[in-house]
């Protein structure tokens, strides 16, 4: 390869949507109605053209509220027929393809859907109560909450452990590859108040509010604060659940006090809040996916936005009847169900919905660097 080679810049082919995402925000940036929308329109606004590390930064910088295309005086019928909100979700599920370690398992984010999950699920409970079963153990016996006496605690430990850590790793990774595309014009490196103002708009769903406070827009022009409440119950929630893993996992190796917690321990607090939380955000976040207009997604991404809904009902809802049950003949049936849903999560952890807000995660960091050194430039 010669120096003249060297120094030819290449020639990326853009997607059929990404391509339509580029015709959106060259009109949107000659507009500048939505100007002051979310965070899209903001990094928009600092380029003049859209190359395809562009569009895939946006796609993820973009909450789907659906404001935009409420407020656009270009939006279908009209001839130009932008729609933001319906490109970028386009775009988003393309990203998720392109960046999937290994990559050939990105088709997998079309197929998550409730049956694929429901499959899972399944298989995973024939193998659980056929071990039960093998190892002697009463499917309706008496076991005063001891989640041990049917699977033990190392057994458990590894193969979660193993599973989760493979799909964190995996999903890191494509994060990593995103970044690497999307932020090698970051100049200066990432300082600490990007990772604080990108915590804080992840933590607080900031972009959920329509980038004016009111909220996204659901079935028509009503602004409505609902799907942010939602996704808030669905996170948090979430997070419970794990906090209450870890003080469990801490109580275990370095306490010595062992599973089954009583009702007012740390651990049963936080996990029951949590499991609360992925009841209320799952449901509503469902039936806001059922009824709303379908100009503002893609219907490509229903099945996987639904099979990972349904999977996190399924999970908190196995969860919550576990601890209901406990003490009961029903624990060992509902311990498979629930550790079935769990297994099933952590396998579709790096190909499957949960993906989306680590993206974006990373996009909002993009996101607060160019903030910070547009602001410095001033």
């Amino acid at each position: 390869m010669n120096a003249s080679t060297k120094n030819l810049i290449p020639v990326v082919q853009l997607t059929a949507n990404e391509e339509q995402v580029k015709q959106a925000l060259q009109i949107c940036n000659a507009c500048r109605y939505c100007e002051t929308f979310c965070a899209v329109f903001p990094a928009m606004t600092k380029r003049l053209e859209f190359n395809q590390a562009d569009i895939h930064y946006m796609a993820n910088l973009c909450h789907n509220c659906g404001a935009c295309l409420h407020a656009c005086q270009y939006a279908p019928p009209h001839e130009f027929g932008v729609n933001i909100p319906q490109a970028m979700a386009q775009v988003r599920l393309e990203t998720y393809q392109k960046f999937a370690v290994p990559e050939s398992f990105g088709k997998l984010y079309q197929k998550a859907g409730i049956t694929l999950v429901s499959a899972l699920v399944i298989t995973f409970i024939f193998f659980m109560l056929a071990g039960t079963i093998i190892q002697g153990n009463d499917l309706f016996g008496l076991y005063e909450g001891n989640f041990y006496a049917i699977f033990p605690h190392n057994f458990l430990a590894l193969l979660f452990g193993s599973v989760f850590g493979i799909a964190f790793i995996l999903l890191g990774l494509g994060i990593r590859k995103f970044w690497n595309q999307t932020s090698e014009v970051v100049l200066g490196g990432v300082e600490q108040p990007d990772i604080l103002q990108a915590a804080k708009n992840v933590l607080t769903l900031k972009y959920l509010d329509g980038g004016h406070g009111k909220g996204c827009n659901e079935e028509d022009d009503r602004y409505t604060l609902i799907r942010r409440r939602f996704h808030h119950f669905t996170m948090y929630g979430f997070l419970l659940c794990f906090l209450a893993t870890i003080v469990a996992t801490g109580y275990h190796y370095f306490l010595n006090l062992h599973a089954p917690y009583p009702i007012f321990s740390l651990p049963v607090i936080l996990g029951t809040l949590g499991g609360i939380g992925l009841v209320i955000g799952p449901v509503g976040l469902l039936y806001l996916n059922i009824k709303r207009d379908p100009q503002h997604g893609d219907a490509k991404q229903k099945p996987m936005d639904r099979g990972f809904i349904f999977l996190l009902l399924l999970i908190s809802i196995t969860g919550l009847a576990l601890l209901a049950f406990r003490d009961s003949t029903l624990m060992a049936l509902l311990l498979i169900a629930h550790l079935a849903t769990v297994m099933t999560f952590f396998l579709t952890i790096p190909f499957g919905k949960f993906a989306h807000g680590f993206y974006r995660s990373a996009a909002l960091l993009k996101f607060a660097v160019e903030e910070r050194r547009s602001k410095k430039a001033k």
